[in-house]
């Protein structure tokens, strides 16, 4: 990174602190998951308590903690692990999204400070997850009974690929080979009968569960069968990065540069990304998540491979493309996708939860932490979550 990006970088970060300062002080004692016209946070502590993208608030300001050191984003955030307790009491909310939920709050702060409580709701959420895994598919089961008479039972989705790290730390906690053991079965089903060959990705397989057959792709969240839903293809180039990172095994490392080398080649000269690549060029939806997601990605996976270069094994061609394009998306959320103003909750401001939704455009707390995290990782004030 050159020093016109470092200082542009720090520039960003400084805004966002002052920015954050003011909203975790209006927002103690909430969760949030997205703002309205007010520009306010709504508030899941309650009955939104186990909605999956929870953990995204105390992560947030675990990483604007890391920064300053300041009291209210550390009180925020262990005010979320402990309203969080009250999901593992829900059957249905403990679903394929634990990590999402408790590496960014309890295993942070177990990471942190060594907390008893804290290692304990990450151990039992590790073992929920775990619990989930389909031996006859290799394969973590999705969503538990949606109660629309849809059977499940033998759907995954790409987004797990983000939750696997969960089972890697608790695997090195407890010395136990069996978390590992599982998540790398699912990373490597998700590398078979997700990733297709031009590098796109797929955001729901469904799989016979008494067999583990392949069944057939659904469109979730994406535009369709067959599309490139944008952050599916996010979540699986950061998540085979996160598994190459904790498992070591190249594999999953070159699964992740696939991905990326196909994300890369469909990033659009104005940087905005949109809900799906597929999407008509008269739809102009897009999803900051999806950016913020990917910057990470690239970032993460430039410094893996600048690893393996080091150790003469490779790789350093693509290096300087993935970190390009990664402030390439961040310049442009900066420009074009961020609301700066101390008075107003959100930071990204267009963003998108589904292709099919009648909604997009707006504000979404995962978008905000992953902007941060990625910001955070060209300043050198980053807490590795993951």
């Amino acid at each position: 990174m050159g020093e016109l990006e470092r200082e542009w970088a720090s520039e960003v970060a400084q805004k966002i602190m002052k920015k954050e300062r003011a909203v975790a002080r209006r927002n103690v004692g909430r969760i949030p998951y997205t703002a309205g016209a007010d520009h306010r946070f709504n508030d899941q502590v309650g009955g939104g308590i186990g909605w999956w993208t929870n953990g995204f608030w105390g992560g947030m300001e675990w990483q604007l903690w890391n920064a300053c050191h300041e009291d209210v984003f550390r009180e925020n955030a262990i005010f979320t692990e402990e309203q969080m307790d009250a999901v593992f009491m829900d059957y249905n909310a403990m679903d394929h999204d634990s990590g999402f939920r408790w590496l960014p709050t309890a295993v942070a702060n177990f990471r942190l400070f060594g907390g008893r409580k804290s290692r304990n709701r990450g151990l039992l959420a590790a073992a929920n997850l775990a619990g989930r895994f389909n031996g006859n598919g290799n394969f973590i089961r999705a969503w538990n009974d949606w109660g629309d008479g849809r059977d499940t039972t033998g759907w995954a989705i790409i987004d797990c690929m983000m939750n696997l790290p969960l089972l890697y730390w608790a695997s090195k906690e407890l010395g136990d080979p069996r978390f590992r053991r599982i998540a790398m079965a699912h990373a490597d089903t998700a590398a078979k009968s997700f990733i297709r060959e031009d590098g796109s990705v797929r955001h729901i397989v469904e799989f016979n569960p008494e067999t583990g057959e392949y069944l057939r792709e659904h469109g979730g969240q994406g535009m369709g069968e067959g599309s490139s839903w944008t952050r599916g293809q996010s979540w699986a180039l950061y998540g085979f990065t996160l598994s190459f990172h904790h498992a070591r095994e190249k594999r999953y490392l070159d699964v992740a540069c696939k991905v990326a080398d196909a994300f890369v080649k469909s990033v659009p000269k104005s940087g905005l990304i949109p809900v799906d690549f597929d999407q008509p060029d008269e739809v102009k939806w897009q999803d900051g998540t999806a950016a913020a997601i990917a910057a990470c990605g690239l970032l993460t996976l430039a410094d893996e491979l600048e690893g393996m270069a080091a150790e003469k094994q490779g790789g350093e061609e693509r290096i300087p493309s993935y970190r390009q394009t990664a402030i390439k998306l961040l310049r442009a959320l900066d420009e074009k996708n961020c609301d700066y103003d101390p008075e107003h909750d959100e930071l990204l401001t267009k963003c998108s939860a589904a292709y099919h939704d009648g909604k997009h455009d707006f504000p979404i707390i995962y978008g905000d932490y992953y902007f941060i995290e990625a910001i955070w990782k060209l300043t050198g004030q980053e807490l590795f979550l993951w």
